[in-house]
């Protein structure tokens, strides 16, 4: 079981992340903005941060550049989660200092099992 952090501000987005979080064991924090998120992860030091890149406010890119600026918060796992599927999206999200990246719309079947390896790559998830 991981603690996640789900950065995204379209609430059916994040209402399907939850839900398919929870049922695999996950605990699952929301926040609908970036400030918001960048503090909820400072708080709670979540095993995971999925963060949409297109956000209200600041974008998920700069949220990841002050993540990763505060030492508090700079060796959490975050994760591109986003609509943005261009050929050079993944690449430009990973240069850009994201450990992952997952494309949406999400598949219910693939999803669990995608959060999952980024938990293990990342050698999170042992919270218990």
């Amino acid at each position: 079981m991981a603690r996640i952090l789900v950065v995204e501000d379209h609430p059916a987005n994040l209402k399907l992340a939850r839900i398919i979080l929870e049922n695999a064991g996950h605990v699952v924090v929301a926040s609908d903005d970036a400030v918001d998120g960048l503090r909820v992860a400072a708080q709670i030091r979540p095993d995971l941060v999925l963060m949409d890149i297109q956000l209200p406010g600041m974008d998920g890119l700069e949220a990841l550049a002050r993540l990763r600026a505060d030492p508090a918060t700079a060796a959490i796992p975050a994760v591109a989660f986003t609509a943005f599927a261009m050929k050079d999206d993944r690449e430009r999200f990973l240069a850009a200092g994201f450990n992952g990246y997952l494309e949406k719309p999400i598949s219910v079947r693939e999803f669990p099992a995608q959060v999952a390896a980024l938990l293990a790559s990342a050698g999170a998830g042992a919270r218990t």
